[in-house]
């Protein structure tokens, strides 16, 4: 198998730290990153935190100061140094990582020239800047599950502001609903004359449609879990030729 290259560019005003190493896991199922920049201005309080990671993770630190207030100078500096990747032909994709809707033009004009481009973000980047990747994946998604309490607590009353903030951080995953829908449409376009699809072709043209689209999100760790949870699909394995596993197929129940 082609080992894919991707440069990973990281905006450290709005991405923490605490992501990096499972950032860079997550990337590790795709390619190999053969560029790790990260992009801010190391002069600033603010960027603390990730100067204790880039030498254990080997991330270039690309300097960018403010010049003008309320402008991010930031976003230049790594649209510019993207470009320059991109002309250099060097890489197969891009892994932009950021919760700014300032990157969807150059996710775009990635794409437009035959790049792979997966974005990562918090639950709280823009749908622009998400409908313009091949791949998005949420961060949030990526952290350890914390352990329930199971002490009961007194029950404390968050003010108006916390409630808000609380409510903007969230954001709602494709219904399953529309996951199941699309599934069928799906199905229905790529099934042999027998009903049968090829999981793989459907997870596929799923992921087109949805770019942020994770059976991880719906609590599967593998999208073949995941449909054979959904009640309106039945699935079939398949030997195949080799060391390879069965080939997974589905098709609608019939009712």
């Amino acid at each position: 198998m082609q080992d894919i290259k991707i440069a990973i560019l990281i905006d450290s005003d709005n991405i923490a730290s605490k992501y990096i190493k499972h950032i860079l896991d997550e990337l590790a199922k795709y390619g190999t990153a053969t560029y790790k920049r990260i992009y801010g201005n190391w002069t600033d309080s603010h960027a603390d935190s990730w100067k204790k990671v880039l030498l254990e993770y080997a991330i270039t630190p690309i300097q960018q100061y403010s010049y003008t207030t309320g402008k991010n100078s930031t976003d230049s500096a790594m649209i510019i140094d993207a470009m320059d990747i991109l002309y250099s032909n060097n890489v197969d994709g891009f892994c932009l990582v950021s919760s700014d809707s300032d990157f969807t033009r150059l996710a775009v004009r990635l794409r437009e020239a035959g790049k792979l481009v997966i974005g990562m973000g918090e639950k709280k980047t823009p749908s622009p800047f998400i409908t313009a990747c091949e791949k998005f994946i949420y961060l949030e998604m990526l952290l350890p599950e914390k352990p329930k309490k199971t002490t009961k607590t007194k029950k404390t009353v968050k003010s108006d502001k916390e409630n808000v903030d609380e409510k903007s951080d969230k954001k709602e995953v494709t219904s399953k609903r529309e996951i199941v829908k699309a599934l069928t449409d799906i199905i229905n376009d790529v099934s042999a004359d027998d009903g049968w699809a090829y999981l793989g072709d459907v997870f596929n043209l799923l992921s087109k449609r949805f770019p942020d689209f994770d059976s991880r999100l719906y609590g599967f760790k593998k999208p073949s879990t995941f449909i054979r949870s959904l009640t309106e699909f039945e699935t079939e394995a398949r030997a195949t030729k080799g060391p390879n596993t069965d080939a997974i197929f589905v098709r609608i129940k019939s009712k």
